[in-house]
């Protein structure tokens, strides 16, 4: 991929924005008041709407909070470009993999009650797992290959569910892997399953890594879900609003929206090399298969509420989740210093959680472990990850900051990750 970052645009004067704070947290008086530049931040929404005007995105949100407090928070562009519909700081987006934190939270409260460990087999709440094999390349006396399967030489963890090396991948049509291939035969990700389903469907299937070798994005968090059914005894997504989203008053978050908020969906617009619309379900689409990997929507005051959470130790408002010792292990670097990128993982590029990025990876969220290396700007702790669908979080704690960055649109995810960096830490000049 590659990576643009200035198009020398003319700045765009039309903006189609808002500033509000979200919902329930403190707003700053100044941008200054916090240590961000407010003539700074000026910068960041005149890109952004130089972006909108060139077609490279539909519209965004931005928020972006220090100290507890809501530095920013602007709409940008159009919620549905084909009906000049403008973006609203309250418009709901599929947030894709940034659902997988909020099933990491569920996990951990879980293991808080005692109900598991992740250093449990994953086979002690799906036995089907205990049997799952690996794929391994054999080379033949006359130089040919060919795939033969192994036992697991351990079992995956819940550790390893949650930090990517279960050995699990995500499947492909058009991959020349032919594991990659299976998870598209068997249908792994079709929406009318239910988790159970879904989980004993890759049970069957091999794996492509054997556990703890290699950092695999994959399904694993998935799979996560139905472990979370099988120790809380409910449903993931009752789980996550009764004991998650409820609490933290998240009220636009879950796993669809109900039919009288679809006027406040964020759209895609046409994009791509064949200058189409990207497939993203609508955001009041009920599927049967609660997806732990991609399957909610939220907007970016309810993410707000789930990051400040997350940044307060575990606990927002009088309400705690986690305690602080969780969040702080849920926030470290879990990948042992052997680990191998998968053949594919350099499509991540400065994203990708490997030391020569200056990074790791913790319990579904990237760690900054080093200073330099990345190309990005950021602290040493710092801790990020997006959505296939553009939106994008990261928190900094060194700073006290948080970012939520949301947009709909796959080919401009990657840049505008690059930027939201670059331009977030360009404005932040005091202490």
């Amino acid at each position: 991929m590659k990576i643009f970052r200035t198009l020398g645009l003319a700045a765009l004067t039309l903006s189609m924005c808002a500033t509000a704070g979200a919902q329930g947290l403190p707003k700053a008086q100044t941008p200054e008041e916090v240590g961000f530049s407010a003539a700074r931040l000026k910068k960041l929404s005149e890109r952004i709407n130089e972006g909108v005007k060139a077609g490279e995105l539909p519209g965004a949100v931005v928020l972006i909070a220090r100290n507890g407090k809501v530095v920013m928070h602007e709409a940008y562009g159009f919620r549905d470009k084909d009906a000049r519909a403008p973006m609203k700081t309250d418009s709901i987006f599929r947030i894709a993999s940034m659902t997988k934190p909020i099933v990491a939270v569920a996990t951990l409260m879980l293991m808080e009650e005692g109900k598991l460990s992740l250093a449990d087999p994953v086979s002690k709440y799906i036995p089907a797992f205990a049997d799952t094999k690996v794929a391994v390349k054999k080379k033949n006396d006359d130089g040919t290959e060919e795939i033969v399967q192994e036992p697991q030489k351990r079992q995956m963890t819940v550790q390893d569910l949650m930090r990517h090396t279960s050995g699990l991948t995500y499947g492909s049509a058009e991959s020349p892997n032919k594991v990659k291939q299976s998870y598209a035969d068997m249908k792994v990700m079709v929406p009318d399953q239910t988790n159970a389903e879904m989980a004993e469907k890759l049970a069957k299937l091999a794996l492509l890594y054997q556990p703890g070798t290699h950092w695999e994005y994959s399904m694993a968090i998935d799979v996560l879900g139905r472990l979370v059914e099988v120790a809380s005894g409910l449903s993931l997504d009752k789980f996550i609003e009764e004991r998650i989203t409820k609490p933290l008053k998240m009220a636009d978050s879950g796993f669809d929206a109900a039919p009288e908020k679809k006027d406040r969906a964020a759209r895609p617009q046409k994009e791509g090399k064949k200058n189409e619309v990207p497939v993203i379900p609508d955001i009041t689409l009920k599927t049967v298969w609660k997806s732990g990997g991609g399957g909610m929507v939220s907007t970016s005051a309810d993410y707000a509420r789930f990051a400040q959470m997350l940044a307060n130790g575990g606990q927002l408002d009088g309400v705690r989740l986690l305690s602080r010792k969780s969040v702080e292990l849920m926030t470290s670097n879990h990948l042992p210093p052997d680990i191998i990128m998968g053949d594919d993982m350099g499509a991540f590029e400065a994203l990708e959680p490997s030391a020569r990025m200056g990074q790791g990876f913790g319990l579904t969220v990237a760690v900054r472990t080093d200073a330099g290396r990345n190309p990005l700007p950021g602290s040493v702790g710092d801790y990020y990850w997006g959505g296939a669908y553009g939106t994008y979080f990261w928190e900094d704690p060194h700073e006290h900051l948080y970012v939520i960055f949301m947009m709909q649109s796959q080919t401009a995810r990657l840049p505008y990750r690059y930027l939201m960096r670059d331009m977030v830490y360009q404005a932040l000049t005091g202490n």
